[in-house]
């Protein structure tokens, strides 16, 4: 059974989202009112998965984000109002895997969680193929086995929403994406906050396999039809 942390400091959504994923399969083993407190409880408890609010007392969510990205690469949805779109944006660039707006639709929440978990799980254990995949473009290279990436033989630490974008991109060279059919592939949801989310996920990319992210020789975007990678 997958283990939650949950981290709001309204009473009201703790208990909601306790009672959404219990009642889907998952094991919630802690709760904060606080980025501090959920920190400290990430790192005693160390869950599966954490469900993160951004505007919190002591220490709000997006510095939550960024101390937890210095230790883990845990699955992470953050949990935003509808005005904050400037915030979103700020979490899914420290780290962030996902977002969901308050106030939440339990289906969407539930799809969410499970489709981060299963590529969290699936990442760290190596089980989705039982047979070696290498794919290799420049000085770049995907072990699929592993899930290992490397530039130039160094390597790329990337989440697992990066390692599948890169993968898809990898898989058809050439190919051009928009952020639509990215997001598809990828989240296999329906394209909420499509733009935003995806572009976040490329420029992370870029700033770990570009040498220069401002002028990205691999990564490339296609004005307005969306992304490939070049050959």
């Amino acid at each position: 059974m997958n283990t939650v942390l949950i981290v709001d400091d309204s009473k009201t959504s703790r208990y909601m989202l306790r009672h959404i994923l219990v009642e889907n399969g998952y094991e919630v083993i802690g709760e904060a009112e606080n980025g501090q407190e959920g920190f400290d409880k990430y790192c005693e408890l160390e869950p599966d998965f954490v469900t993160l609010d951004i505007t919190m007392p002591v220490m709000d969510g997006i510095t939550a984000m960024a101390k937890l990205r210095e230790h883990s690469n845990v699955p992470v949805i953050m949990l935003t109002a509808k005005s904050e779109d400037t915030d979103k944006v700020l979490g899914l660039n420290i780290g962030a895997d996902d977002y969901v707006t308050k106030p939440f639709n339990p289906v969407e929440l539930q799809a969410r969680v499970k489709s981060q978990l299963r590529r969290y799980m699936q990442l760290g254990s190596g089980r989705m193929t039982n047979v070696s995949e290498t794919l290799s473009i420049g000085g770049i290279e995907l072990d699929d086995r592993t899930k290992e990436v490397t530039l130039d033989g160094e390597k790329a630490a990337l989440t697992p929403t990066e390692y599948d974008i890169l993968k898809l991109l990898m898989q058809n060279p050439g190919k051009v994406y928009s952020p639509a059919q990215i997001y598809a592939a990828v989240w296999h949801d329906s394209p909420y906050g499509t733009e935003n989310t995806v572009a976040v996920h490329i420029r992370h990319l870029r700033e770990k396999l570009e040498y220069n992210p401002a002028e990205p020789r691999y990564l490339k975007s296609v004005w307005g039809r969306g992304y490939k990678l070049e050959e």
